[in-house]
């Protein structure tokens, strides 16, 4: 029989084990905000994570997301979507959750509007690239 004392650790009999409960390796988190695009005015300078910025790849800036992570991002007023890669630190103006490269907008078709409504969906957020 399992037995319990406030301030001890439970003890367990010889054909019982403790349940072990542990979080999904890939947890996902949604959020919905602005996301804005940049692009020739940053191409070939240094990243956050030490990269190059190329404004033709799927990347993005988010303040704290690891290096690495893989975003699925969904522009709200077409239900376009597109994977990235966080590489980059920002955005920097308020209210804003991304900063995307010039072909991540591009693929999202939001290149005349500069900025919009997007859902953000955490799909891995291990450091691997």
């Amino acid at each position: 029989m399992l037995q319990f004392t406030p301030g001890r650790p439970a003890e367990q009999g010889p054909t019982q084990r403790a349940a072990i409960h542990t979080a999904p390796a890939k947890a996902q988190t949604l959020v919905d905000g602005i996301a804005s695009y940049y692009g020739r005015e940053h191409q070939g300078k240094k990243t956050a994570s030490g990269e190059i910025f190329d404004m033709d790849q799927l990347t993005a800036a988010h303040r704290s997301l690891p290096f690495g992570c893989k975003v699925k991002v969904t522009n709200l007023s077409n239900n376009r979507s597109v994977i990235l890669r966080i590489n980059d630190r920002g955005p920097y103006v308020p209210g804003r959750i991304l900063d995307l490269s010039r072909a991540a907008a591009e693929q999202l078709e939001m290149i005349r509007e500069g900025i919009v409504k997007v859902k953000m969906e955490v799909l891995d957020a291990d450091r691997s690239r």
